[in-house]
């Protein structure tokens, strides 16, 4: 069986092609998670594993739309904010009763 070599060349070309915008799709938005990460890092230094979490779970839904270098920084920064009012709910309630820290 003859196939044909401009098909074939055609399709890895256009499968090389989507492997590049993958990888530049992905290179952005891994450049906005470390630009998040230093930007909020003082503000959650105890929970800078909290923040990488919600970064990751704000990229799997991004990835999860047509164009996830778009929604990527609406979903992270939704994401962060969750992190930043949990983060300040711990803290007022550790401030508000300190007793339970003596308890353990």
């Amino acid at each position: 069986m003859k196939t044909n070599t401009h098909e074939t060349a055609s399709t890895r070309n256009l499968a090389d092609r989507c492997v590049a915008c993958y990888q530049k799709i992905a290179s952005q938005i891994s450049e906005a998670k470390d630009r998040i990460v230093a930007e909020f890092q003082d503000l959650l230094e105890t929970n800078e594993h909290l923040l990488r979490l919600a970064l990751n779970e704000a990229e799997a839904l991004a990835w999860q739309t047509p164009y996830p270098q778009l929604v990527f920084a609406d979903l992270a920064t939704e994401k962060i904010q969750a992190v930043v009012n949990w983060s300040a709910r711990q803290y007022s309630v550790r401030r508000a009763n300190p007793a339970h820290l003596l308890q353990a």
